[in-house]
């Protein structure tokens, strides 16, 4: 149950669609001084998007309440990530004033090795973006995420991601596009 004063959260990644959570009170956001980043992590062999401290940029994304400020569901989720709080935030959720960002914490980043980012997991981050934010903000997400040279593996026949999705063909076709457009490597 949530309650005024619970705080929330702010999701730039597969947290942005709302078909891999039941968060209440959810809605659009903007978060100023942050990107997003592909990150190759110690803790598996495939990419985490992350979010990075960036002065003078501004990502898209959604925020949602933490009933009663149970935040173990979400951290259990996010292992990989710090909390972090946020301070310039838009958005139209008259009650939130705590919100909370996702972060890979410093211990967990890599410099070596293969972290191909799984396409099951950008195609339900990027369906996300389709539905919050359509065509324009979906673009938006590939124009200001940068790490794509991490290349990409192609498990879309057999998800490796476990909340992957289903999509339709014009967002299928929309990703591989994108993607084309990007030159991003892609592997199966």
């Amino acid at each position: 149950m949530t309650r005024p004063g619970d705080p929330y959260f702010f999701g730039y990644g597969s947290l942005v669609n709302r078909a891999t959570h039941a968060y209440p009170r959810a809605g659009r956001a903007r978060v100023t001084g942050w990107a997003r980043i592909w990150r190759a992590t110690t803790l598996r062999r495939v990419a985490y998007l992350s979010a990075i401290p960036t002065p003078g940029t501004m990502i898209e994304g959604l925020i949602a309440a933490v009933p009663g400020g149970d935040w173990a569901a979400l951290d259990v989720r996010e292992q990989a990530y710090a909390r972090h709080p946020l301070h310039r935030v838009d958005h139209d959720q008259p009650d939130a004033a705590d919100i909370m960002i996702y972060q890979v914490e410093p211990q967990h980043i890599s410099d070596g090795g293969e972290h191909p980012i799984l396409l099951s997991y950008l195609d339900c981050v990027v369906q996300g973006y389709l539905r919050e934010f359509g065509d324009a903000g979906a673009a938006r997400f590939f124009e200001t995420t940068t790490g794509w040279d991490m290349g990409l593996r192609d498990d879309r026949a057999a998800p490796q991601y476990p909340r992957a999705q289903t999509l339709t063909d014009r967002e299928r076709g929309f990703v591989d596009a994108a993607l084309r457009d990007l030159g991003v490597p892609r592997s199966s």
